[in-house]
């Protein structure tokens, strides 16, 4: 097998694993409603099973990106693999409380624990992923690379979507995570075949295995465009976790959609609609990129202000204009799916081979610290209060969680416009990124050619001298 053939080979398992990585995470929404129900919950209890999922993901996250830049990435990405199916697996024997050390422990606190752990296996795949790809293409095709890896969010959030509904509205909501736990292990037993490549074996520059010297942390951080990249990835993970976990509740209550058909049309709107946006994001960020090296950030800016309005529009369709709503808002977030194309390549566009994993961590760790985490629950949050308005508009004062189910639909569908005021803000903030990428790019140019130039005449220097020099 090729270079070629092995750079394929790699991207398709990449893509595999990133595709269940998004399908599992993406179950937790999918089943909301019907695990709602039957535990009697809140939408701030939903919403949390999303933060402690996220929190215990970045905080991982972290050490195993510096494990990515420092051991065999693609064990890791195996390992972490396996653990994430296994706790998907686990998800769905959560039935009645159980005594652990004289203390009775709720499904739902055993549920919480679950999906602890398939945040501490996720926590592999984008760090020690970005990574190889990183070292497999070389930048003028990084990003449509990346599209293709990314092309996994898109379709495994479509998949669980779909696959999900089905599953619930045929047999029960604990049913998905079996379903889910299997292609994992396959896609675990895949990654132990991909062939780890060189560090820095794309570059323009051989840098070999040099690196600058400090602490990989503070080098990432002395990077100007990182401090943009970081908080537009908690801009934006924010907006696509808090859809993530109440899209489908949205339609079920506000439109009246069954658990089938409300899956189906996430699959869509939230899913299938940002593969064109990936794919498209990608090609012309690598296009634009090559007369302005700021280009993939612009792309990026442009697409969330143009999704701004569509996401407006969307929430302001009346109950039961499912067409009208679904139309707008699987434009808007097919839009907002560029960013990924656009803001990863960005990433390895200003920083060195060695130091990719660890950036990749600390822009996940903020990205799902200060975004994910906060997404579900401060929209849960937001959606009890709006609920409790409501209710107490119409005169009931009664809190109790039947008299306010209700007002659930109103409440949820206020809580939602934090997502498209939100968006304005990003599309802002990666416009400020485009102003100071350039600078960052000639720097890392400029050191890559000189550790290139150090590495050459260090293996010159190694070389043997001839017989009669």
């Amino acid at each position: 097998m090729n270079n070629r053939s092995r750079a394929g080979f790699a991207l398709a398992v990449l893509f595999a694993v990133n595709m269940m990585n998004f399908y599992d995470r993406n179950i937790a929404g999918a089943v909301a409603e019907p695990m709602r129900h039957e535990w009697g919950l809140s939408d701030t209890a939903i919403g949390l099973l999303g933060t402690a999922f996220t929190l215990l993901y970045a905080a991982t996250g972290v050490p195993l990106g510096r494990l990515s830049d420092r051991a065999n990435r693609t064990r890791i990405l195996a390992g972490g693999v396996f653990v994430w199916s296994l706790f998907t697996g686990l998800s769905g024997i959560v039935w009645n409380p159980i005594v652990l050390f004289g203390r009775s422990i709720t499904p739902y606190y055993q549920m919480f624990a679950a999906r602890l752990g398939v945040g501490v296996g996720e926590a592999t795949c984008a760090p020690a992923s970005s990574s190889l790809i990183g070292d497999l293409f070389p930048a003028s095709k990084r990003a449509r690379a990346l599209s293709v890896f990314m092309l996994g969010l898109p379709i495994g959030i479509a998949l669980s979507n779909a696959i999900s509904g089905w599953l619930i509205q045929r047999y029960n909501w604990r049913s998905t995570f079996f379903v889910a736990a299997i292609p994992g292990l396959l896609c675990a037993a895949a990654a132990m075949a991909v062939r780890e490549p060189a560090r820095g074996a794309a570059e323009v520059h051989a840098i070999g295995g040099l690196k600058r010297e400090g602490s990989p942390y503070l080098l990432v951080l002395s990077i100007p465009t990182m401090w943009w990249l970081i908080l537009s990835g908690a801009l934006h993970n924010f907006n696509m976790y808090a859809i993530g976990q109440f899209l489908i509740p949205f339609l079920r209550r506000f439109h009246g959609m069954s658990a089938k058909d409300s899956g189906l049309a996430s699959m869509a709107v939230y899913g299938l609609s940002g593969v064109p946006g990936l794919l498209i994001g990608g090609m012309i960020g690598d296009a634009i990129t090559r007369r302005r090296k700021n280009g993939r950030l612009l792309v990026g800016a442009v697409a969330l202000t143009i999704s701004v309005p569509m996401l407006f529009l969307s929430l302001g369709r009346p109950a039961g204009d499912t067409v009208g709503f679904l139309v707008l808002i699987g434009c808007g977030i097919g839009v907002m799916y560029v960013y990924y194309a656009t803001v990863y390549s960005a990433i390895q566009d200003v920083i060195e081979p060695s130091l990719r994993g660890t950036a990749m961590a600390l822009y996940f760790f903020a990205m799902y610290v200060l975004g994910a985490s906060l997404g579900p629950v401060a929209t849960g949050l937001a959606s009890d209060h709006y609920t409790r308005q409501a209710a107490l508009a119409a005169g009931v004062t009664d809190t109790s969680q039947q008299a306010l189910e209700p007002f659930r639909a109103a409440g949820l569908h206020s809580a939602l416009y934090i997502v498209p005021i939100l968006g304005a803000l990003l599309a802002v903030v990666l416009l400020a990124g485009s102003r100071t990428v350039t600078k960052d790019m000639d720097r890392l140019h400029e050191w890559m050619a000189e550790a290139a130039k150090s590495a050459r005449a260090a293996e010159e220097a190694s070389k043997p001298a001839k017989v009669g020099d």
